[in-house]
C-alpha cells in the first residue's frame, strides 16, 4: 500500500502559498496556518475531518489555509494560492467555490477549466490542475478568512 508523507506537502504548500501573498502586506499583516485533515464521509453523507501525516492512494485530503490579519487596518485585494502537492490530484472541490485554477501556476481562469480540442471546447482534466487562487476583496483588521481544496492521494 503506498502511503505518502502529507507533512511535507504541508510545508511545500505553505512555502508557496507565502511567497505568493500579496507581497505590501505579506510579511507584516497577514498569517497563514495550513492543515491537512483526512475527509470522512458516513453513511449518512455526513463529512467529518481528521488530521493526518500519512495516508494510502486513494485518501481525500483537504488542504485548508487560515489567513488572520493581524494588524488593525484592513486588507484590500488579497490573491491567496494553494498549490496542488506532488502525487496528489485536485478532486474538484473548493471552498470557497470562487476558487480560479491553473495548469501553470501563472494563468488563472474560473472553473472547470477549459481548452480546445479539435475545434470543441473540453473541460481540462483536474489532474492537469497544479494551482488554485482566491481573491479576497476585503480582509478586515483583525480577522480570519479561510479557503480550501480537496485531493486525492495518487
Amino acid at each position: 500500500m503506498k502511503r505518502f508523507k502529507i507533512l511535507r506537502n504541508i510545508l511545500l504548500a505553505t512555502i508557496a502559498s507565502s511567497s505568493l501573498l500579496n507581497i505590501a502586506h505579506a510579511e507584516d499583516a497577514l498569517e497563514m496556518e495550513l492543515t491537512a485533515n483526512k475527509v470522512i464521509k458516513n453513511a449518512d453523507g455526513k463529512v467529518s475531518y481528521a488530521p493526518v501525516s500519512t495516508a494510502p492512494a486513494g485518501t481525500v485530503i483537504q488542504y485548508k489555509a487560515n489567513y488572520t490579519n493581524t494588524i488593525n487596518k484592513d486588507i484590500n485585494d488579497l490573491a491567496v494560492i494553494l498549490p496542488i502537492p506532488a502525487n496528489m490530484v485536485f478532486n474538484g472541490e473548493a471552498m470557497p467555490a470562487s476558487a480560479q485554477a491553473s495548469i501553470d501556476g501563472k494563468n488563472y481562469a474560473d472553473m472547470p477549466l477549459m481548452r480546445k480540442v479539435d475545434g470543441k471546447m473540453v473541460k481540462i482534466p483536474y489532474s492537469e490542475y497544479r494551482t488554485l487562487r482566491w481573491n479576497i476583496k476585503l480582509l478586515p483588521a483583525k480577522k480570519s478568512a479561510a479557503v480550501a481544496l480537496n485531493t486525492i492521494v495518487e
